[in-house]
């Protein structure tokens, strides 16, 4: 073999162990990566629990006696006297002011001539019982006498009656006892019954009076407890009136609460006030960050066997920590309470023992109530994720 040859044969030799050099690593790196095992992701799970979840609504209150009368006459005339003004305290029977009603006099006189036939038929039938009873006088004719004292007598009992009314509607006094608030006359004012003479509130306490509509009215009822706030201090009212019928004037419903410690607000004043606008008592809930939305349909994970299922729920009241759950789960169920990308209906996931017993000990000692400023949606929830 010539010299040239071999030198031809080495590097064809060379040649051939420089590429083996080259994909041998290739296949044995291809190899190490297919046996290289994915790390599940790890969560924690919580269980869900039962609570009261209570919404609130915040409004604007006008304070006002707890007691007021508006005052009006019972019949329409001229103003001769007055006996109070605003300010003054006043007793109930109290007179507050005169009225002439121009007829005061006219039924004083038809009540007397009432009185006068009346009893001169009661003497003319007092004669003739005495001659009846001898026979003298026919039976018609004393049965006829008889009739005419009761119809005389009837006659008089209206007269008297329509003479007091008109009495009453000349002097007008006070129904309660308390302040007059406003008094509307003075002398020589003509009124009316539809004229306001004056406001009186009683001796009690304060109210409140605001307007909801009817979203949060249904959950209002007498009893219930609100609270108020003005100029950083807080007090607590009862609800004691609930409209059922709208008011003409603001299209809502109107409340009337009494402020028990009030007697310090001022009355026509405003306050803030919050009711409990929506409630959801003993129901069962999950932490709201658990609950995530697909095309507008909440779901939820649940940890069974190592992996994921997904399981599509109904919802109801939220606030800022959880949420309702009507149906799609059930009470011993293992809620998926982290979140990660890597997450999907079967997929293989680690329990975090760590996060069960954390979970473990915040069931133990979470409030069973949570109260928040309505606002809060369902959406909300979950617009962090």
């Amino acid at each position: 073999m010539t010299k040239k040859k071999i030198v031809i044969i080495a590097g064809a030799v060379i040649l051939i162990l420089a590429m083996a050099g080259l994909v041998v690593p290739r296949i044995l790196g291809g190899n190490k990566e297919e046996i290289v095992a994915e790390v599940p992701p790890t969560v924690t799970v919580v269980k869900p629990e039962a609570r009261n979840i209570q919404l609130s609504s915040e409004l604007i209150g006008t304070i006002e006696p707890d007691s007021i009368v508006y005052v009006t006459p019972l019949g329409s005339g001229e103003i001769t006297n007055t006996g109070v003004q605003t300010g003054d305290m006043v007793s109930a029977g109290q007179l507050l002011c005169v009225i002439d009603t121009k007829q005061v006099e006219s039924s004083k006189i038809t009540a007397e001539t009432a009185r006068v036939s009346y009893e001169d038929a009661k003497k003319n039938l007092d004669r003739m019982t005495v001659l009846y009873q001898a026979g003298d006088v026919a039976e018609a004719d004393y049965q006829s006498l008889v009739d005419k004292v009761q119809l005389a007598k009837l006659q008089y009992d209206n007269a008297k009656i329509g003479y007091n009314i008109q009495l009453e509607s000349s002097q007008v006094t006070a129904p309660i006892s308390g302040r007059v608030e406003s008094f509307n006359v003075k002398v020589h004012d003509m009124v009316s019954p539809s004229t306001v003479l004056c406001v009186i509130s009683g001796e009690g306490g304060k109210a409140v009076t605001f307007y909801v509509p009817e979203r949060i009215v249904n959950g209002l009822k007498t009893g219930d407890s609100i609270k108020l706030e003005k100029n950083g201090t807080d007090r607590s009212a009862a609800i004691t009136e609930v409209s059922t019928m709208i008011d003409q004037a603001s299209g809502l419903f109107k409340v009337k609460a009494s402020i028990p410690d009030g007697n310090t607000l001022a009355t026509g004043t405003s306050v803030k006030l919050y009711v409990i606008s929506q409630k959801a008592d003993n129901v069962m809930t999950v932490p709201v960050d658990s609950v995530y939305y697909q095309g507008g349909d909440p779901f939820i994970y649940t940890y069974v066997d190592g992996k994921l299922k997904k399981n599509a729920v109904k919802v109801g009241l939220a606030d800022n920590s959880f949420m309702e759950i009507k149906e799609g789960i059930q009470v011993d169920d293992q809620v998926v309470a982290t979140w990660t990308s890597e997450l999907y209906d079967g997929s293989v996931v680690t329990l975090s023992d760590a996060g069960s017993k954390e979970n473990q000990a915040v069931q133990e000692t979470a409030p069973e109530t949570k109260t928040e400023t309505e606002g809060t949606t369902l959406e909300s929830s979950v617009a962090a994720q």
